[in-house]
């Protein structure tokens, strides 16, 4: 059996369009994250940058499951003494849409320099309209289980 190792510049340019809308927030930044991360491909290399371009439109209708919008919280320290901040969700819809999903694919990824790398290709829009037309995205539609 032979390996192959498939280097940056050699990985195929890829655009994948998610609608937030219409599918459940965790489930979505998973697929996210695999897309961004290439592991959803054959010729995955756990350290080149060979995964896809991500874009997400409507970030500001992301669906959560149960009371997640009412007791949901973002934390973040100041740094200083008694810094600690909290931010609702429900608050955060309407500041920053965006930063939603951001957050909670930008925590799936990997800590390091070429994770940071892998979020760079991930834009994220708190509408339906996205200026990446041009790249002809394809769009991924939620998967329907089956009962």
């Amino acid at each position: 059996m032979k390996s192959t190792h498939v280097r940056s510049a050699d990985a195929q340019e890829r655009w994948i369009l998610y609608d937030a809308a219409e599918q459940n927030l965790g489930r979505m930044a998973t697929q996210i994250a695999m897309h961004l991360m290439g592991k959803d491909r054959p010729t995955y290399t756990p350290d080149q940058l060979t995964g896809a371009h991500v874009v997400v439109i409507n970030a500001a209708q992301a669906k959560l499951t149960g009371r997640k919008n009412d007791t949901k919280e973002y934390q973040h320290y100041t740094k200083y003494a008694g810094g600690l901040k909290r931010v609702n969700i429900s608050d955060m819809r309407v500041q920053r849409p965006e930063d939603i999903v951001s957050f909670a694919v930008r925590r799936m990824l990997p800590k390091t320099r070429l994770g940071h790398d892998m979020l760079r290709r991930l834009t994220v829009y708190p509408g339906a309209e996205h200026p990446h037309t041009a790249q002809n995205p394809q769009k991924i539609t939620p998967a329907k289980a089956s009962k």
